[in-house]
């Protein structure tokens, strides 16, 4: 992904380019391109019962999975029988990536380094069974939440605290 974003935005800095591929290769993005490519399906395909069906809807799993299947295909065929492809089919989430703001937890952070401040985050509440958790976490900044955010894993409910908290900075 790395030698891709590279090639084809010779004009980015380091910074942005290593923002775009952590975006694009993170769990939550290969969760998606997992679930695109339908190989939840074809892993609950292979398995019987309730417990396969819920690990192939998974988004851990489906991550897990998606690296697993990339790995052997690397393995079997090289780097360069494979790259279109995997290129190709993480396009989506480099488009994303390229026009969507996706970090505020590093602008919130950024933000606060010029002021000679820092965030830490902690976590408010985490319900529901460890398979499925919901988290609602708060960034704390000289003491004071300053956001709070919900999501299905602590990093989403970090970044939704991270935007509230930069918001609120910037009121």
């Amino acid at each position: 992904m790395a030698h891709a974003l590279y090639a084809g935005h010779p004009d980015f800095s380091e910074g942005r380019l290593a923002k775009v591929r952590s975006h694009v290769v993170s769990r939550a993005s290969c969760a998606v391109v997992a679930h695109e490519l339908d190989l939840g399906r074809r892993l609950a395909a292979y398995s019987d019962g309730e417990d396969a069906s819920r690990l192939a809807k998974n988004r851990n799993v489906l991550a897990a999975l998606l690296e697993a299947v990339l790995g052997a295909l690397f393995l079997e065929h090289g780097f360069a029988p494979i790259e279109d492809a995997i290129v190709d089919a993480f396009s989506d989430r480099i488009e994303y990536a390229l026009t969507t703001f996706v970090d505020h937890k590093t602008e919130l952070q950024e933000a606060l380094a010029r002021l000679g401040r820092q965030v830490t985050y902690e976590v408010v509440d985490a319900v529901g069974p460890p398979h499925e958790r919901h988290f609602t976490c708060a960034a704390v900044v000289d003491g004071e939440r300053l956001g709070m955010g919900e999501g299905g894993s602590k990093k989403a409910a970090e970044q939704e605290a991270a935007r509230e908290a930069l918001q609120a900075l910037a009121s």
